[in-house]
């Protein structure tokens, strides 16, 4: 998730790059930009734009409490940060933390699960999704630039997963079987030592 906040955090800084906006306006314009696709919640942007303003990326024309009447601006730093952003590309040396593949490596390790029926659901799950960004990429108008690139993202994305999916359970058709370790037996009692037997008496000759 981190990511997603850091372009949350330069999208309104971008926003801001073309004027003085205020939170509603970011709002509206982040979302139309965007085809609609990550929807952005009041509380959100005012929440980011504060810490761009405590950061010194943004500062604020009226009023001292974020609100509907307080418009906000980007700073020198600000553009100088906003043109970094643009120009560096994103970290590749790490792969993310993504969630479908840390819950199939999980499951790969989990005693009675069957992973491949973990790998086919998800795997129908991501085709749906691929077929609504479809049908919604067939309703955009062509000028919707914005809405159709995030379309083809998406369905390249989820089209990269499902692959990954079908490697994975061909991969898991050819691995060998996992040997149970046998259970060492516990260690034999020691045999009690008895006694030595007592020496017999040899019996006195009669006269």
């Amino acid at each position: 998730m981190g990511w997603v906040l850091m372009s949350v955090r330069h999208a309104l800084l971008a926003l801001l790059s073309e004027g003085p906006k205020y939170g509603l306006q970011l709002r509206q314009e982040f979302e139309a930009r965007t085809g609609e696709v990550w929807p952005l919640n009041v509380g959100q942007v005012y929440t980011t734009v504060g810490r761009l303003e405590r950061d010194g990326l943004v500062a604020s024309d009226d009023g001292e409490e974020p609100g509907p009447q307080k418009s906000f601006r980007i700073t020198p730093e600000g553009r100088v940060e906003l043109d970094a952003w643009l120009t560096t590309p994103p970290a590749a040396d790490v792969p993310p933390r993504d969630e479908l593949v840390i819950k199939v490596l999980v499951a790969l390790r989990l005693p009675g699960v069957d992973v491949t029926s973990i790998l086919q659901t998800h795997r129908r799950h991501l085709i749906e999704a691929m077929s609504r960004y479809t049908r919604l990429k067939e309703d955009a108008a062509d000028a919707d630039l914005g809405l159709l690139l995030v379309a083809d993202a998406e369905i390249l994305r989820l089209e990269a997963f499902v692959r990954w999916l079908d490697t994975a359970e061909v991969r898991l058709r050819h691995r060998p079987p996992v040997a149970i370790p046998a259970i060492p037996a516990a260690p034999a009692t020691p045999a009690t030592p008895t006694a030595p037997a007592a020496p017999r008496r040899r019996a006195r000759a009669t006269r």
